[in-house]
């Protein structure tokens, strides 16, 4: 296995992080297990919203969990692909977006 910044293997850790300070640990799992449960939204969905947030965040430990758990809530390659783009364009439409603070700023200068 090739050495890289992100240990695969530390996802399996992620419920240790109660170890430094259990209270505040405790109370983020009991939250986030209320998040994910079926709601308004089913899990498969908020399983691919959690996927395509992952990509824009650019955390391995979560798009490698939510690409397993989209999978197990019978999600296919189509939607979680589809999932990604939707990350994508929204991330770059904010980029873009805020072009528009740069054009405003460049007006203001010239007149």
């Amino acid at each position: 296995m090739s050495k890289t910044y992100y240990n695969p293997e530390d996802l399996k850790k992620f419920g240790d992080i109660t170890e430094f300070q259990k209270e505040m640990g405790d109370k983020f799992f009991d939250w986030y297990g209320e998040v994910f449960k079926p709601g308004a939204l089913t899990a498969r969905e908020k399983s691919l919203i959690a996927l395509a947030v992952a990509h824009a965040i650019q955390c391995p430990y979560c798009i490698d969990a939510y690409t397993d758990d989209s999978m197990k809530k019978g999600a296919d390659e189509e939607q979680m692909m589809e999932a990604v783009h939707v990350s994508a364009a929204i991330r770059g439409g904010a980029s873009l977006v805020h072009g528009v603070q740069m054009m405003n700023k460049v007006k203001e200068k010239l007149m």
